[in-house]
């Protein structure tokens, strides 16, 4: 009997222990899908207040170029010398943004930083086509930079004949007389799609490590559009005026420091036998497309974002923003378990 007794207390410590565990386990799920929940709606919060303040910022640059433009200093002629050509280093956002204008302990710590960039102070792949086809003289300027870069010359036809291809898909179709398809039709249903940012030529057959490099040379926009001389690097003046080699292209960046150009009849002078190259069609000194880089950090969250915009005259609108978000390895953790996509 006393064996018997022992033997259900036994079982019953057991059983008393197993309930235990299993409520631990319930309780430590139910835990950490709460921190989960929590952590999720954390960065949700800090996501949208980090996209409402960018959008504040691109904003502020949209006006900053708009009130550049209708002042008209320097004769409408864009430099590197004017408030937008200025960086943004990291700046303190976090008085600014609280209530009571104070910073308190356990606030987050906001930063924000940017630039504006002369997008036509880079070579537009644009410029390869003309009337819809390879231009063998925008060829032969990007072949110079290429040169210049140390890059494969080889890459250049093949993306001059992706981007032809490209533009004949997105331009719109013409039917011919007497009913049928377009020769072209086969051509263009395998062509690629037109890319809308310099990040995407590698779908033109740009190897990654080339696009890397040209980067800070080359930009893509809707149009045709010259390089301003007033903002070009000395890489880009060398392919972009005949008869120009290095030397000569880091002479005018030295000259243009010490003043800008008001006009191109300006730089001719300026530069004397070296000016004549400069034609009207290829270069100008003022620009209508600009690049907005902006970088927001929230405690360990860090936001870039990248925006194009086109001014024409008082008007200034974005044409793309595109973004990326970095952070936090707690947060980081808990968004890899979300199945829900980022807005």
């Amino acid at each position: 009997m006393k064996r018997q007794n022992t033997m259900q207390r036994g079982a019953a410590l057991l059983s008393a222990m197993v309930v235990v565990a299993l409520v631990a386990t319930i309780a430590s799920a139910a835990l950490w899908q709460q921190w989960r929940q929590v952590e999720i709606e954390t960065a949700e919060r800090g996501r949208s207040q980090t996209q409402w303040m960018m959008t504040g910022a691109l904003d502020w640059t949209r006006l900053i170029l708009r009130e550049d433009a209708l002042s008209g200093q320097g004769g409408n002629a864009d430099h590197l010398g004017e408030p937008w050509a200025l960086p943004v280093q990291e700046s303190k956002l976090s008085t600014f943004l609280s209530q009571d204008q104070q910073w308190h302990e356990g606030d987050s710590e906001v930063f924000l930083s940017g630039q504006i960039t002369d997008a036509q102070s880079r070579m537009n792949v644009m410029t390869l086509l003309e009337n819809g086809r390879v231009s063998p003289e925008a060829l032969a300027r990007f072949a110079k930079l290429f040169q210049r870069l140390d890059l494969p010359v080889a890459q250049l036809p093949v993306l001059a004949a992706r981007l032809q291809q490209a533009a004949a898909r997105s331009a719109p179709a013409t039917a011919p007389a007497g009913g049928g398809s377009t020769p072209s039709s086969t051509t263009s249903a395998d062509a690629p799609l037109m890319p809308q940012q310099t990040s995407q030529l590698v779908w033109l057959g740009l190897s990654a490590d080339s696009l890397s490099v040209l980067a800070p040379y080359i930009t893509l926009l809707p149009v045709p559009t010259p390089v301003n001389l007033n903002t070009a690097s000395a890489p880009v003046l060398e392919a972009m005026v005949p008869g120009l080699d290095a030397a000569g292209a880091s002479q005018w960046v030295s000259q243009r420091e010490r003043g800008h150009w008001a006009s191109l009849d300006a730089a001719r002078q300026a530069l004397g036998p070296a000016g004549r190259g400069i034609d009207d069609k290829l270069h100008s000194v003022n620009s209508a497309y600009f690049e907005v880089r902006g970088r927001m950090r929230i405690d360990q969250v860090v936001q870039e974002e990248l925006a194009l915009v086109q001014r024409d005259g008082g008007q200034v609108r974005m044409l793309w923003r595109v973004r990326s978000a970095s952070r936090s390895n707690a947060r980081e953790a808990a968004l890899a378990t979300d199945p829900r996509p980022l807005q």
